[in-house]
């Protein structure tokens, strides 16, 4: 396991105390709204749900939703959501090596994931996702802006352009972990080499970038 899968596995019970942040609640609201509407109607993949936060405000729109992550112990959280009967599958597999078995999904959704992957895997990362989604599909990426005061500050850079944070948890262990902060004009370009409708919305915590899949 790399050290961003043990750390979400040990953080599995901490990780939705994120989300009670006060200063952010008025974009999760606004957001999970967004969310639901985008993707109602539609054949959802979900990579890295986590913990099953984003699954259970998307799955009762979506006409079926697979949720993945690479780690059991959040999968295991995400399983006992209220989720409507039938219409979510959970399955354990890794983001950067998506199952050929997955493909032809109307849209795909990651939430809080593109800050992780390392600049150099983007574009990779990206081709998957085109792989597993249908002509005509929609792309959404959730992520956080940097702020300070409410983000983690950020502890280095290496020679990539990565950024990097120092997090602790409950048990007292400290864990480096990879957290990029892309611009606007970053997330347009990246979206513009696979897709075509490239847009970002930017609230004061967050960022929401969709794209369409090529008919």
């Amino acid at each position: 396991m790399d050290k961003l899968a043990d750390y979400y596995a040990k953080r599995a019970t901490e990780y939705e105390r994120f989300y009670d942040k006060p200063e952010r609640q008025a974009d999760l609201a606004l957001l999970r709204n967004r969310l639901a509407t985008m993707f109602a109607g539609r054949k959802l993949l979900e990579l890295a749900c986590g913990t099953g936060y984003w699954t259970e405000i998307v799955a009762p729109a979506a006409k079926r939703v697979t949720a993945l992550d690479v780690n059991e112990e959040v999968l295991a959280l995400a399983r006992s959501k209220a989720l409507p009967a039938g219409r979510v599958a959970f399955l354990r597999a890794d983001a950067h090596a998506l199952p050929a078995s997955l493909r032809g999904y109307e849209a795909l959704f990651a939430g809080f994931w593109w800050s992780h992957v390392p600049l150099a895997r983007l574009d990779g990362f990206l081709d998957g996702c085109m792989r597993a989604v249908g002509p005509g599909a929609m792309l959404a990426f959730l992520d956080g802006r940097y702020v300070e005061g409410s983000s983690t500050p950020l502890s280095r850079h290496d020679e990539e352009g990565n950024t990097y944070q120092q997090r602790k948890l409950d048990d007292g262990s400290t864990h480096e972990v990879l957290k990029n902060y892309p611009q606007e004009s970053e997330l347009i370009r990246r979206a513009s080499r696979f897709g075509w409708g490239a847009h970002v919305e930017l609230l004061p915590y967050h960022w929401l970038l969709s794209f369409w899949s090529p008919r």
